[in-house]
């Protein structure tokens, strides 16, 4: 499936990166991480809310052109599609229709993550990128990615304990 991406390559992003490391395979990782139950590592925290589960979803989270509908803890809500899908190296998503307060400043997120080998294990890599509505660049690049940090970077660690712990290690 073909889909034009909603951040183009000519577009402004904010980007904001994490990344952990773990003794699994990269098949392990991408095999647990990409259907991972997104409400078991999407806690909230700060001024972010939580997943409390996912609508609408279409398959299995294993093809481009997926969508689903996350429910966060405080209401709201987005529409989040399968843009890119490459087992076992990576996969990448557009989240869009935010209905909290993330939609007076921000137009589209992209997400990927990769899962790169690493000695005996892989480096596990988490990019989100901020597409924001014009005039909200430094609101999004001071405010928001910061805290937004240290959010992903507590999401990709629970990713990878609950990855870990499939997997039989720990």
């Amino acid at each position: 499936m073909s889909k034009t991406p909603v951040i183009s390559s000519g577009e402004q992003t904010i980007p904001v990166v994490v990344q952990t490391r773990t003794d699994l395979s990269p098949d392990e990782c991408f095999n647990a991480i990409v259907p991972i139950d997104l409400s078991l590592v999407f806690t909230p925290w700060g001024p972010f809310p939580g997943v409390k589960e996912v609508h609408n979803q279409t398959g299995d989270w294993d093809s481009v052109g997926q969508s689903r509908n996350p429910q966060l803890t405080d209401g709201s809500a987005a529409f989040e599609q399968l843009t890119e899908y490459t087992a076992p190296h990576s996969f990448a998503y557009e989240i869009t229709q935010f209905t909290g307060s993330l939609r007076f400043a921000v137009k589209a997120v992209r997400g990927e993550w990769t899962f790169t080998p690493d000695g005996d294990g892989t480096l596990i890599r988490w990019c989100y990128e901020f597409q924001p509505l014009p005039g909200r660049q430094l609101l999004i690049r001071r405010g928001i990615a910061p805290l937004w940090r240290r959010y992903m970077q507590r999401g990709i660690e629970g990713s990878k304990r609950v990855a870990e712990k499939l997997q039989g290690h720990q």
